[in-house]
């Protein structure tokens, strides 16, 4: 049996080799003296025995049997030698026996190299063991900041948690989020128990991920455990068959093939037009109704972000009367969104929006369930090609209202009062922040998170005494105050100068109307894996700034103008030389942001006194959103 089994290898070896050959790779092994940084900049540590992953061993320590395998380790050398023999004679004792002696390797990026052993090994892959016991030393790199590096030395503190080194990732932050995913907090260390039920659920996923075709998408298998026990939850997925796992990760193909995209999402920054006539004749045609639910966090009476999405039910209600039905669902919570979902479908709902970023795993989950069901959640920069998202461009009536701000302020003090620091929240600030610098240099924006554990907003405003203070964008109708938009204190009486306005009524309506005239399935490129993201401002006429009698005519004319300009986008708010808190953010004047660059933004304009809090620094509330759709504050 040795002999023929070093026949099939041997033909397994040389088809390896040809094909490295044609593509121009290196046909044999690799070697670790050939890829070592210089000496001195990096540093030995011995592991002592560890069970090495057989596909993470790639090559030798040393030039000496590089020679004698392909790439893929299987042999190349004629079957009439003595290293012909020898693998043999392995070959059978693995199949009499089993090879138990442990190799002497050497791990450098998580990869490892045979110093002993390279025919045990070439055995072992042969019979498609998983792993090796081997004696190995940990060659660790100095630092360089680059991204492989980085994800090296996140691994490096993941492995002193739990020593697990058979996953990988290709993005920086994996290895933590994977650690928070799995239910532990940073630096906790893995029982022994945690370990066998991770490596049992790690390995099956591994196997249908590999047998569905894992191997052709540009991701680690890790990348898209990560991504699958995100979406589906860690213990739930512990507890499903493998016929179960195998179902959902057919299902879930569509979201790995979307992380391999560089550009995750297409954004839409305009609704798509509708022909003259054509919607009202395609109404008349006996099409049938909508019905439409809408998933609220919590009620119209409680909460302004939900009162105005309840505006554009309302809104949607009066504008389709005969063509759309709706429902609502107050008080969601990450752990009944789900089931609220599931209950609209069974009414009958072809069209649900959530409202919240929290709930897009929820969105998710159902989207892949119920592919007949169109799916949107309120929240920006989420890919997932299953749902499609909205959000609206606020930014740009955050920029009119610095402006107003600082032509209303008796002094160079102004406040902002925000929510959370997630995508989208951020570019608000900082826009609001360059409206005031332009039309005063030296006015200053003190930021305030009414998010934040253990902190007086009001106290807080008052040891600054700004002239003029951005605070909640609108307020519902049993609060009874003013202190909302942007207003001026007078004796701690507030005067309403200006307040942004989403109105969500016309979104949704311009959503329902790519429905009805047929071009929703305009936006969908067969060929593109894209997630699509629906962007809209000024120039959809879904954002708008409102301003007070108490403005002067001349400030209002001014805010005039500036909505003009950006509603014809003649006028980026993000435009031309923009500086941080920390240095120059770009130095060309003709520079303008793109819309990708707008949203992620996690820096503070150099005008703003104030920091980005840690999720740790909020109260327990905001996690939710935290964990979706946070903006990390970078240190240094």
């Amino acid at each position: 049996m040795g002999r023929e089994d070093y026949s099939k290898a041997l033909k397994a070896g040389r088809r390896d080799y040809q094909t490295r050959m044609f593509r121009g790779e290196k046909p044999t092994l690799q070697v670790l003296d050939d890829i070592l940084p210089e000496k001195g900049s990096y540093s030995e540590v011995p592991l002592g025995l560890v069970q090495i992953p057989i596909e993470q061993i790639v090559g030798t320590r040393t030039a000496g049997r590089s020679n004698s395998f392909a790439g893929n380790f299987m042999p190349i050398l004629k079957e009439d030698t003595e290293f012909a023999s020898k693998w043999a004679n392995l070959s059978s004792i693995h199949v009499d026996e089993g090879i138990r002696d442990p190799i002497k390797a050497y791990e450098y990026m998580n990869k490892f190299y045979v110093e002993e052993g390279n025919k045990r090994v070439s055995v072992m892959k042969y019979f498609g063991v998983v792993s090796i016991p081997g004696n190995v030393t940990r060659i660790v790199p100095k630092r360089t900041g680059e991204k492989e590096n980085n994800i090296y030395y996140e691994f490096l503190d993941f492995y002193q948690t739990a020593p697990i080194n058979y996953i990988w990732f290709s993005q920086e932050g994996s290895f933590a989020k994977l650690q928070e995913t799995v239910g532990k907090a940073a630096g906790e260390m893995w029982t022994d128990e945690d370990l066998l039920e991770f490596s049992s659920i790690y390995t099956r996923f591994h196997a249908e991920f590999a047998a569905n075709g894992g191997g052709k998408l540009r991701i680690t298998p890790g990348d898209a455990f990560l991504a699958f026990i995100t979406l589906y939850g860690y213990d739930t997925i512990t507890e499903k068959t493998t016929d179960e796992l195998r179902t959902l990760i057919v299902k879930s193909w569509e979201e790995f093939v979307l992380l391999q995209e560089d550009q995750e999402i297409e954004l839409k920054m305009k609704p798509n037009q509708e022909k003259k006539g054509l919607l009202r004749i395609l109404l008349q045609s006996g099409s049938p109704k909508l019905k439409t639910a809408f998933i609220y966090e919590k009620t119209p009476g409680t909460s302004a972000w939900t009162y105005g999405h309840e505006l554009g039910r309302l809104y949607l209600e009066q504008t389709f009367p005969d063509e759309l039905n709706s429902v609502c669902y107050e008080n969601a919570t990450q752990d009944n969104a789900e089931e609220l979902i599931e209950d609209a479908i069974k009414l009958g709902c072809n069209l649900i929006f959530t409202t919240t970023p929290a709930f897009v795993q929820a969105s998710v989950k159902a989207a892949i369930s119920h592919p007949e069901v169109r799916i949107l959640n309120c929240s920006l920069n989420t890919s997932h090609r299953y749902i499609r998202t909205y959000y609206s461009r606020m930014h740009e009536a955050k920029f009119l209202m610095g402006a107003i701000a600082a032509a209303m302020a008796e002094n160079d003090r102004l406040a902002y009062v925000a929510d959370y620091p997630i995508f989208g929240s951020i570019a608000n600030i900082n826009a609001f922040a360059l409206g005031a610098k332009m039309i005063n240099p030296r006015a200053q924006v003190f930021l305030e998170w009414s998010s934040m554990k253990d902190q007086d907003i009001v106290e807080k405003i008052k040891d600054i005494h700004p002239a003029c203070i951005s605070g909640k964008d609108m307020i519902i109708p049993d609060e009874g105050t003013r202190f909302f938009g942007l207003y001026h204190l007078n004796d701690g009486h507030p005067r309403n100068l200006a307040m942004p306005l989403c109105h969500w009524g016309r979104f949704y309506e311009q959503l329902i109307r790519t429905i009805m005239n047929g071009k929703w399935k305009n936006d969908d490129n067969p060929s593109s894996t894209k997630a699509i993201n629906y962007w809209w401002g000024m120039s959809s006429g879904v954002i708008d700034v409102v301003c007070s009698q108490h403005l002067p005519v001349g400030t209002k004319r001014l805010t005039e103008l500036l909505k003009a300009a950006i509603s014809s986008e003649l006028f980026n708010p993000f435009s031309g030389i923009l500086y941080s808190q920390t240095g120059v953010v770009t130095d060309d004047p003709g520079k303008v942001l793109s819309p990708e660059e707008i949203m992620t933004i996690d820096w503070l304009a150099e005008n703003i006194i104030g920091s980005i809090p840690k999720k740790e620094e909020l109260k327990e509330h905001a996690a939710p959103v935290i964990n979706q759709q946070g903006v990390k504050k970078k240190e240094g």
